[in-house]
């Protein structure tokens, strides 16, 4: 079989439980659900980070953060380290990035990774503005926007797409589409603000014990003063967020659609998940943090559809899957062989047996150390309170692990206490069980596979090996010296 092309459409901060398919009954998302019906939907995939860059960062190297430092928003992936777009790119690919997502490679990895990249649709205009007054900035909100023609980044992006879509090019190919909704501010044009019935949203998930959460989140609600909230804001915000959702299904329906005018439906895999989740009023909060581990944030709605390459159809596998597993599977698909150690492990068996054994455990990671603190960001208005938090007292955003597995959710952190929530019956993670002694066992086991996961991951030999006493060409020391000596 000739080698398939690839549409790896990747959103910023969409929650698994915001898609039909993943069982939302209020964002409509047909295009999303469409493409679950003729592939897999995987239930139980995590992501390696709760923030952008570095999840992004390890779903293309296959390798967690903490690997090579890839844990900040400005330490992106180098030209030295493989990742999954130039990999393929150097194994005969054509790649093309549609639109200018510049939060993941450092300078001249673009490049070096991608045939073309940014826009041949222009935007007109970004996604900042005014905020309404009073507690709506704190909640990133803007709500309704006007349609009047104006092309944010995202809808280039999307335009951009269908346009290189109308001449692909006769080699194999990948598009790579990395967009930013449904990332805040929450703010979505006509049709799809009013597409929500605000009074059909359900409230969000309430804090649990204040006592036994850590501590960012009481923090965030008293500096974001989100105690002032009430239901019927939370339920706006929601509801704005479902219409962002729609109008990216709708989005993305439109590159589907440019992919079977192109006649390559049957011959395409197309990979459709997000970098991490949002709190959505959740717990009390908003938007993200760099250490939250709850599930709104690390459960991602993974989809890979190939309807014509034999790679399953209406098929949902409950096995725990990671975000660096993306990787070897489209090396998989591609015929391509990694050139690279990596921690990835191929999904292709779970796409022709969905229920095929995979993994035990779901990892994800985040944070700092407080001797990171200068490192972390220095955010303006409207994330400038998060991140004066931030530096005003690192711990608040210290070190954590999360271990998953079918049953239970362990949290490590470095300067609290730990967590530790019996799944099926708190599928929120408000109820931390940590230091019961009736589940002293479960959480012994949880932590030990932590650690045993960070022994094994903490770094990788590099593929070249160097010669042991390499020849050196430099003068012996004291060469010099004699030179100058006079002779008899």
């Amino acid at each position: 079989m000739s080698r398939p092309n690839f549409v790896i459409f990747v959103p910023d901060q969409l929650r698994a439980d915001a898609v039909g398919a993943f069982g939302n009954p209020h964002a409509r998302t047909p295009h999303m659900d469409a493409l679950a019906a003729h592939g897999t939907r995987f239930t139980q995939a995590y992501v390696q980070h709760p923030v952008c860059s570095p999840s992004r960062a390890s779903f293309l190297t296959g390798l967690y953060p903490h690997t090579a430092g890839h844990r900040t928003l400005t330490h992106l992936l180098k030209e030295h380290e493989p990742n999954l777009l130039r990999i393929l790119k150097d194994a005969g690919y054509h790649v093309t990035w549609a639109g200018a997502r510049g939060d993941t490679f450092a300078p001249g990895v673009t490049e070096a990774s991608v045939h073309e990249y940014g826009f041949s649709v222009a935007p007109t205009v970004g996604f900042g503005g005014e905020y309404p007054d009073g507690v709506w900035s704190r909640l990133f909100y803007r709500g309704l926007v006007p349609d009047d023609g104006r092309v944010d980044p995202d809808e280039a992006a999307v335009r951009t797409a269908e346009e290189w879509l109308c001449e692909p090019p006769s080699a194999p190919w990948v598009l790579f589409v990395p967009l930013v909704a449904p990332h805040c501010p929450f703010q979505v044009p006509e049709p799809w603000y009013s597409q929500t019935d605000r009074a059909t949203v359900p409230d969000p998930a309430p804090p649990g014990d204040p006592a036994r959460e850590p501590r960012f989140m009481a923090a965030l609600r008293e500096r974001h003063e989100l105690g002032e909230v009430t239901a019927e804001q939370w339920r706006e915000v929601a509801a704005t967020y479902y219409g962002m959702v729609s109008r990216l299904d709708d989005h993305l329906g439109r590159v589907l659609a440019a992919v079977d005018g192109a006649g390559a439906t049957d011959s395409t895999v197309t990979l459709f998940f997000a970098d991490h989740g949002e709190y959505l009023g959740d717990h009390g909060l908003i938007e993200k943090w760099p250490s939250a581990m709850h599930d709104c944030i690390t459960r991602d709605p993974l989809i890979i559809s190939g309807p014509g390459l034999g790679l399953g159809r209406d098929e949902v596998c409950e096995e725990m899957v990671e975000l660096v597993d993306i990787l070897p599977t489209v090396l998989e698909i591609a015929g391509v062989e990694a050139p690279h150690s990596h921690f990835g492990r191929s999904l292709v068996p779970l796409l022709k047996n969905p229920s095929a054994p995979h993994r035990e455990f779901a990892f994800t990671e985040g944070g700092f150390t407080v001797a990171e603190e200068p490192r972390m960001e220095n955010a303006a208005f409207p994330y400038d309170r998060k991140s004066a938090l931030q530096h005003a007292d690192p711990t608040l955003a210290g070190k954590a692990v999360a271990v998953r597995d079918q049953q239970w959710t362990y949290v490590w952190r470095l300067y609290e206490e730990p967590e530790l929530y019996a799944r099926g019956e708190d599928p929120h993670e408000r109820v931390n069980l940590a230091g019961r002694s009736e589940h002293a066992a479960v959480q012994q086991r949880m932590h030990d596979a932590m650690l045993r996961w960070l022994v094994e991951t903490a770094d990788v030999i590099p593929a070249d090996a160097d010669p042991r006493l390499p020849a050196v060409d430099l003068p012996v020391p004291g060469a010099a010296a004699r030179r100058d000596v006079p002779q008899p």
